[in-house]
């Protein structure tokens, strides 16, 4: 790789990224004045245009009868609007909440008190918000961003989310198919194709039956007969399958290895960082159980640009104009503040400052609230099985080329030991987009011992993780990299997040505690918190409507309907 390769290293929880304003940062603004007029007429005409762009696909029907995840989310929405606690309260003033926390589960939390009528506060330790999805530009405009963050059809709260802020139209629907790379063939791929006259399940079993690139019709057989509990048990067997690996479940259900080398692996990867002989079948299972029984499961969408801006931005906004609430950043808190009977009497900032609220949210990560526990609550076993918990870590890789790689307008599982899924977002993602050069996006997991990696790629250092990114690449791809007529690298960056999502490894879900908490006025929310779409952006968003609904019906002075969930011991 020549000198003049360019490279950006960053640690998620130390980037010096832009702030949330409603007025752009001056590094912000000085990145914009870098750019072309290019690049600014294509971010025009990503803010402005409604229209199924070239390449992407219609939005698919989602609220209709037939799919009950879709209902269940808008039903929760309405119940959060019809509380009016501004109106309910006896006092002269909205209830207050202070949201710990500005990831994808605290907007979510404090998007839905707001909706409910209290006046939020939100404060994020970072200059930036987000969380898991956050993301910031680099000097020369392009963004950076903490993870390759992919929308399905199957994510009903978060659809939800999008048609109740009116930004439906910011998400690039992309073709009903997956995509894997051929291990066996370089250079050539193989889709799982997903008929559009036909309605779940028929549509995934054509998609199986119909590819005879991966696996044969014993394999798919054999595959197909041990999912039928699934189909029959439902969330109640694939909850009871959580103290299995997916190796583990394979082997007791006779099904070929071929099969978990073709496309759990890739599958585990992709949805948890993990590798199967670590990975609960929990998390398998539930995905394909809503990629079976909804016709538009599967069916993928890519953010038409930055995550902060183009998501979290309206989710701020709406917490502001409808609550009348507060949204803050670079706002780090140091410590719970709690009386002698344990209740919160208020957050103490870094600064000094003390923040109090009626109710108080947590929506830090796991390892980040285990660590701002005050101590009158560790030793209750509420909180201490939060122990049993940690998250896992995970690598995002940013490669820009010199030239177009072979095209592909979505996600590819790439099936190879090192990366897990990748996109090309110069095709994919409208602010990102490049007729003439590609920038890859590559999750790169697992990537230390306890995710299954036989080297702890966390410490090692850029040049090591892009190398080695590049010879999986050149295997994808030897006919485009590599060699001295290949495309050559022009900017890299690496963004590493030693703790990500919850490690989903088995026997962990009867550890994962509610929102609803032991303490009168604190609720939990994110995304290792119980809820049945687990870690992704799906579960932070459920999470923080969980949250917000225990809040509301305590601040209304109801019984919350979500008891605190029982502790599990062994």
């Amino acid at each position: 790789m020549s000198r003049s390769t360019r490279r950006m290293s960053i640690r998620a929880e130390h980037a010096n990224a832009p702030a949330w304003s409603r007025v752009r940062s001056s590094r912000r603004a000085n990145a914009a004045s870098n750019a072309s007029p290019r690049r600014a007429t294509k971010k025009m005409m990503m803010m402005t245009s409604s229209a199924v762009r070239q390449g992407d696909f219609p939005k698919p029907a989602l609220d209709v009868p037939t799919n009950e995840n879709y209902a269940e989310a808008k039903a929760l929405s309405q119940r959060l609007q019809n509380f009016q606690l501004d109106r309910a309260s006896t006092e002269k003033r909205k209830p207050s909440v202070l949201v710990i926390g500005g990831g994808l589960a605290g907007l979510s939390s404090a998007k839905y008190l707001s909706d409910a009528g209290a006046e939020v506060t939100v404060i994020e330790r970072a200059k930036m918000l987000g969380g898991k999805t956050s993301a910031w530009q680099d000097a020369d405009g392009d963004w950076i961003e903490t993870g390759l963050h992919i929308f399905f059809g199957a994510y009903p709260n978060m659809m939800n989310l999008f048609a109740e802020l009116d930004i439906e139209d910011r998400l690039q629907w992309k073709e009903h198919a997956m995509a894997f790379a051929m291990r066996d063939f370089p250079g050539q791929f193989t889709k799982f194709y997903f008929p559009p006259f036909l309605p779940a399940p028929f549509n995934m079993g054509w998609a199986i039956l119909s590819n005879d690139k991966m696996l044969s019709w014993t394999e798919k057989i054999r595959t197909g007969i041990p999912l039928l509990p699934m189909l029959l048990g439902g969330q109640e067997y694939i909850d009871a399958q959580d103290e299995l690996s997916v190796e583990e479940w394979m082997k007791r259900n006779f099904m070929p290895k071929r099969v978990r080398d073709e496309l759990f692996i890739a599958m585990g990867k992709a949805l948890d960082f993990i590798d199967a002989d670590k990975l609960s079948m929990t998390v398998i299972l539930t995905a394909m159980n809503r990629f079976i029984n909804e016709t538009h499961g599967s069916k993928t969408a890519f953010l038409d640009g930055n995550q902060p801006d183009r998501l979290c931005a309206p989710m701020a906004e709406h917490i502001e104009r409808v609550g009348g609430g507060k949204v803050v950043v670079d706002t780090p808190m140091q410590e719970i503040l709690v009386d002698e009977n344990g209740r919160v009497e208020g957050v103490k900032l870094r600064n000094g400052e003390i923040m109090t609220a009626d109710h108080y949210v947590s929506a830090m990560p796991v390892d980040a609230l285990k660590l701002k526990l005050p101590e009158k609550w560790r030793a209750m076993p509420f909180f201490k099985q939060l122990n049993e918990l940690e998250g896992i870590p995970v690598i995002n890789v940013h490669l820009w080329f010199d030239r177009k790689l072979r095209p592909y307008n979505g996600l590819v599982f790439s099936r190879s030991p090192l990366l897990s899924v990748y996109a090309d977002m110069s095709e994919c993602c409208s602010e990102y987009a490049d007729e003439n050069r590609s920038m890859l996006e590559l999750v790169f997991a697992p990537c230390d011992v306890t995710a299954g990696s036989d080297v702890n790629w966390i410490a090692a250092s850029d040049d090591e993780i892009v190398a080695a990114t590049l010879k999986e690449l050149e295997n994808l791809f030897p006919d485009e990299i590599g060699g001295e007529d290949g495309a050559k690298l022009r900017k890299s960056a690496v963004v590493k997040t030693p703790r990500s999502v919850y490690a989903a490894v088995p026997g962990r879900n009867k550890f994962r505690p509610s929102q609803n908490t032991p303490i009168e006025n604190f609720t939990l929310a994110g995304d290792f918190t119980s809820q049945k779409f687990l870690g992704s952006m799906e579960g932070a968003i459920l999470s923080g409507k969980l949250a917000a609904e225990v809040a509301a019906e305590k601040l209304s002075g109801r019984v919350p309907s979500q008891g605190v969930k029982p502790v599990h011991v062994e």
